[in-house]
């Protein structure tokens, strides 16, 4: 045997991998999408999709599973990437339209902002200081509203639209009992976003027992029908109760009564206003009210314009 050959040295210990910083960031954030999505359904099976457990509470559970990142380079870019991956899961996967992701997204980048705030103070565990755990505990009972009655808040909404017209009351009248044609008017930028749209109309008159059919499509959710019916009327005062609604528009908001009225105001002119009263479905009430109200103070302007725009 070659007196200068040497055996190779061996290790005794096999090295072990150690993913990267990157891969164990990617990894927190799609276990944190996949926990969030897995919530999701379980609200949507206890009919609490509608509830502030949805808009406050999973962003707040997202917010914190991602805080939990080893060693991130940024806490704020860790949430930030997580929220907006899992509303894209909320999308592709959850099927989830266009107006539910836009009405969620604000408040996901808010509760998220808030979380990142908290722990970049003093890059510590939330649970690890009392200033910390009080604001966490405030935004998870803020997520409890709408999850019983008894933590909603009034839902019941009053939205009054008005406009000058130049023809008498009785032509008013004249134009309500007839049907309506949606190709005159423009559609309000916010109603284009996504909402289902009026396409065609059955039914006419202004006595009482006298029914309208109001066909939807478009925009999020299946093609259905809102129903109404004349409950009363005279020369001047029309009003319309809720019979039934199956379009999309019912996940969002339940109409009652819709009231045409017609007069002269302060200038002598002929106006007429339609008042809307509907109970709101979603919450937080202090986010969606004063969006479905200016959403539904929208959807009278344009039903006015078509009825009265030359």
């Amino acid at each position: 045997m070659d007196e200068n050959y040497k055996p190779p040295k061996m290790n005794p210990e096999k090295e072990e991998y150690v993913p990267s910083q990157k891969t164990r960031t990617w990894a927190m954030i799609c276990i944190a999408a996949a926990v969030v999505s897995a919530l999701y359904r379980l609200l949507v099976l206890g009919y609490k999709e509608q509830s502030a457990l949805l808009f406050i509470g999973i962003p707040l559970v997202l917010s914190l599973l991602l805080a939990q990142t080893p060693r991130p380079k940024s806490i704020t870019g860790v949430i930030m990437k997580g929220i907006t991956l899992s509303l894209l899961l909320f999308g592709i996967l959850l099927f989830e339209g266009l107006i539910c992701i836009l009405m969620a997204a604000p408040l996901f980048y808010l509760v998220g902002s808030i979380v990142a705030l908290i722990m970049e103070r003093r890059k510590a565990k939330w649970y690890g200081d009392k200033l910390n755990c009080a604001c966490i505990m405030v935004i998870a009972l803020m997520s409890l509203e709408g999850a019983t009655d008894a933590l909603s808040f009034d839902r019941e909404e009053e939205v009054v639209v008005r406009r000058e017209v130049d023809v008498s009351s009785g032509e008013v009248m004249a134009r309500l009992a007839a049907k309506p044609s949606f190709d005159l008017a423009e559609l309000p930028l916010f109603l284009k976003l996504g909402f289902p749209t009026p396409h065609e109309v059955r039914g006419g008159g202004v006595g009482v027992g006298d029914e309208r059919v109001i066909h939807f499509a478009g925009g999020e959710g299946e093609p259905g029908d809102v129903v109404v019916k004349v409950v009363e009327s005279s020369s001047n005062r029309v009003v319309f109760a809720l019979v039934k609604d199956d379009s999309h528009i019912d996940h969002w908001l339940a109409w009652k009564t819709i009231a045409w009225e017609v007069g002269m105001n302060a200038a002598g002119k002929t106006e007429v206003s339609l008042t809307f009263h509907y109970t709101r479905k979603l919450d937080p009430a202090w986010y969606f009210k004063p969006i479905e109200r200016y959403g539904v103070s929208k959807a009278g302007e344009y039903f006015l314009e078509s009825l009265f725009d030359e």
